[in-house]
């Protein structure tokens, strides 16, 4: 099984790697990240182990043979014991329950390691694969349909919650 490994300098050319040979892919679920990203790599690497440092975000990616990044699994806005969950599988790794077991280890880690307390994460309706991957890691709408319902760069999609002090329902991939 691929480790899951915090974000260090050393994946930056790994992660750039993932993230070019995956742009058309991602592209058909969330937004492209623009030719920006690509070229102006290396600062956001370390703008983004910077945020990690001042414990506004944790990153981290899934590393297979060779040291190939096959996801990313990150908290963002990490305050008052809440962060936002986004993640992104390969293509080529899709399919092969890497983003179930990539959220449920990240969501363990959010309350045994950051003594986070709730997690959101949404997708977009568009996306079953991905909704799937967040019931079965134990999300739940946030509240009812019309407050769950959320737009993503013009798409729709719904909002979930977990909350980690509860029993850890994700124990099956």
């Amino acid at each position: 099984m691929p480790e899951l490994e915090r974000l260090a300098a050393h994946h930056a050319p790994a992660v750039l790697r993932f993230e070019r040979e995956n742009r058309a892919y991602f592209a058909r679920y969330v937004p492209d990240r623009g030719d920006d990203f690509f070229t102006a790599y290396a600062a956001r690497h370390a703008a983004l182990l910077d945020e990690q440092e001042r414990g506004t975000c944790h990153f981290h990616v899934l590393v297979g043979d060779h040291g190939a990044v096959l996801g990313r699994f990150n908290l963002v806005d990490v305050a008052g014991g809440s962060a936002e969950l986004g993640y992104r599988v390969a293509e080529r790794a899709a399919g092969r329950g890497l983003a179930s077991e990539g959220v449920r280890r990240v969501c363990e880690l959010a309350r045994t390691e950051y003594g986070l307390r709730r997690l959101v994460a949404s997708a977009a309706l568009a996306n079953p694969a991905s909704l799937g991957v967040l019931r079965r890691a134990g999300f739940v709408p946030d509240g009812s349909v019309s407050d769950c319902e959320v737009e993503l760069d013009g798409e729709p999609g719904l909002r979930h919650v977990l909350d980690l002090r509860a029993p850890y329902a994700a124990a099956s991939p």
